[in-house]
């Protein structure tokens, strides 16, 4: 089910690292230095990160192939998705805008990611009868579709994650002073983040996403 350049990210054996909003190539290959499994690409134009296929592809085609790319979507027009699908650039959508599961499957076909945000029992239950193939828990942020720098709470996160039988990515908050933390008592499949390894939003910080990887691996170490 797992895209083969994902594998590594969500199939690995260990904790995956998925850090998104990348604007600059110099910025994806410094993540690729620091270990970083997954890079995730906004297509959101309300984001702070939204970039255009047309202003990223002539170096997104360069990256490594066994680096996953995931195009992030929110309410995406179809002209869009065709756009991004037909590209061939990207080994995943994720979808962030409350979007159909009939609509995620027919444009993410086998494989696409489902953000769900978590704020209550309720919110956890709603993510556990979404069926997409992969759930990505994030902060619940009235009008804002991640990167909010906001904490979810971890104990409602890993009922989540124990009860469902897919891949569950953590996101919400995560930076390299609180994400082996997280990892310890959530226990996901992988974690994401984008304001928690920046400057400025879009901008990354080399040094802090070495430290973020640095941090998940020696939580994975311990676990193992």
């Amino acid at each position: 089910m797992v895209p083969d350049a994902l594998r590594r990210w969500l199939d690995g054996g260990r904790t995956g690292v998925k850090v998104c909003g990348f604007t600059r190539e110099e910025d994806a290959h410094a993540a690729i230095d620091a270990g970083v499994d997954a890079l995730g690409f906004n297509f959101y134009p309300q984001s702070k990160r939204a970039v255009r296929l047309a202003d990223i592809a002539p170096w997104l085609k360069k990256l490594p192939s066994d680096i996953g790319r995931v195009a992030i979507v929110v309410r995406p027009d179809e002209a869009l998705l065709r756009e991004l699908t037909q590209s061939r650039f990207f080994h995943a959508l994720q979808f962030h805008g409350g979007e159909t599961p009939e609509f995620c499957a027919e444009w993410g076909g086998d494989f696409y990611i489902k953000a769900r945000p978590i704020s209550d029992a309720a919110s956890a239950d709603a993510a556990l009868a979404d069926p997409a193939p992969c759930l990505l828990l994030d902060a619940h942020a009235p009008g804002v579709h991640g990167g909010t720098g906001t904490t979810i709470d971890w104990s409602l996160a890993a009922d989540v994650v124990s009860a469902a039988a897919r891949p569950v990515v953590l996101s919400g908050g995560l930076r390299p002073d609180n994400v082996a933390e997280a990892v310890r008592q959530v226990h996901p499949a992988a974690v994401d983040t984008a304001s928690g390894v920046e400057s400025s939003p879009g901008v990354k910080d080399a040094a802090q996403m070495r430290l973020f990887v640095t941090a998940v691996r020696g939580e994975s170490v311990l676990d193992a």
